[in-house]
């Protein structure tokens, strides 16, 4: 044991205090997450989800791929996991890569494991553009009804809107010669709007005019009651409507979960930047004639990011159920590509002679949405100050 003198306690109080090397933001953050278990462990399981639906999307693709989804066996249907195949009625071509059918073979002879990898890929790529979609919506309209939910709209952006909306759906349905009106009226008057602007701040308007830039409704009133109007809708139900309307199409379903799922994410955000609004850093830069675009994405945006990594990263397990349903319910992706879905679709009618048709997938999107749940949970409470302490 070694002893302190008084001697040794004075010269070691000469020498400073002892510095203690100091972690950066991300090794803290790194530190919380491997405490938290659970997150830790969801982490790992999307890693491996995402390298397996590179691999899905590698081994899969092209004009002749090592693992062929589409592969038609019908003397190999029903096949359990693990068997191995009967190379005696089957061509090179059909004999499976593995040497085995690892996950077993459908109605079809078609390989349950090449078509689980092809879905891997198609789920990841639904999860991400949907909600990146929905991420880009929801920051845009949140942040404009926080920082900017204070000013009023005009009748005349109403008019504006009205006739360029009215323009643009006109020439989408052909109808060239109104629609040209209609949007060269807008334009006009956005130009005319602009140069009364500059010329004649100090001249008493025209009755007219004045009655068309009185005040109606705040912004933040309008896009929050358009969020409310939103979430009134069973977000399924409307997805599934539209879906049914449109063509059958992977990039449809992507746009349509995007387009249905923005909601939360533009009310965290405003929640964000009303409470940034008034902070006094904000004043401080407001203060200096910084541009508003430069204070709302150089110094508000990257303090209200963390409830968005956080509803994002949730969301892209939403979205990539929402898929699987629709898929199920046979208004997801069209063959001939193979989604968990669809897969969990064509085995439920062998539930009793080939059980692994159903419990295959359906544990497969189970254990990745609940990686992405924890995970998200994990992320949400690494980046609240207020609950690290208790990790």
């Amino acid at each position: 044991m070694k002893i302190y003198t008084k001697d040794s306690l004075k010269n070691s109080s000469m020498e400073g205090p002892i510095s203690v090397p100091r972690q950066s933001r991300f090794q803290e953050s790194w530190g919380l997450l491997k405490k938290n278990k659970l997150a830790f462990v969801g982490l790992l399981i999307f890693i491996l989800f995402f390298f397996t639906a590179l691999a899905g999307l590698i081994l899969t693709s092209g004009t002749e791929p090592y693992f062929d989804p589409s592969m038609v066996r019908l003397q190999e249907k029903l096949q359990p996991p693990l068997s191995s195949p009967n190379l005696k009625t089957l061509s090179t071509e059909e004999t499976p890569k593995l040497g085995l059918y690892l996950f077993g073979t459908d109605d079809l002879g078609r390989d349950v494991f090449a078509r689980m990898l092809q879905g891997a890929w198609v789920s990841l790529t639904v999860g991400f553009v949907a909600v990146g979609i929905a991420v880009l919506i929801g920051i845009f309209l949140g942040g404009i009804a926080g920082y900017f939910g204070q000013n009023h709209i005009c009748l005349n952006h109403i008019l504006i809107a009205l006739l360029l909306f009215t323009g643009g759906v006109l020439l989408f349905m052909g109808n060239m010669y109104l629609g040209l009106i209609c949007l060269i009226a807008g334009i006009a008057y956005i130009l005319y709007h602009l140069l009364q602007k500059k010329t004649s701040v100090k001249k008493v308007q025209p009755t007219w005019l004045q009655i068309l830039r009185k005040k109606t409704i705040s912004i933040d009133t309008l896009i929050m009651r358009i969020v409310d109007i939103m979430l009134c809708f069973p977000s399924f139900f409307l997805i599934l409507t539209v879906v049914a309307l449109l063509p059958a199409s992977i990039y449809n379903i992507m746009i349509v979960i995007g387009l249905t799922s923005w909601m939360g994410t533009t009310r965290f955000v405003r929640a964000e930047f009303l409470s940034l609004r008034e902070q006094d850093f904000v004043t401080a830069v407001r203060a200096l004639g910084i541009s508003n675009l430069r204070i709302i994405f150089r110094h508000m945006m990257p303090n209200a990011i963390a409830p968005v990594l956080v509803s994002a990263t949730i969301g892209i397990a939403t979205a990539i159920l929402t898929e699987a349903g629709l898929s199920f319910l046979g208004f997801g992706v069209p063959p001939p590509h193979a989604t968990w879905g669809n897969i969990l679709s064509d085995g439920k009618r062998f539930i009793f002679d080939a059980p692994w048709l159903t419990f295959i997938p359906g544990f497969a999107i189970l254990i990745v949405v609940l990686s992405f749940n924890l995970f998200g949970e994990g992320l949400r409470d690494i980046l609240n100050p207020k609950l690290r302490e208790r990790y």
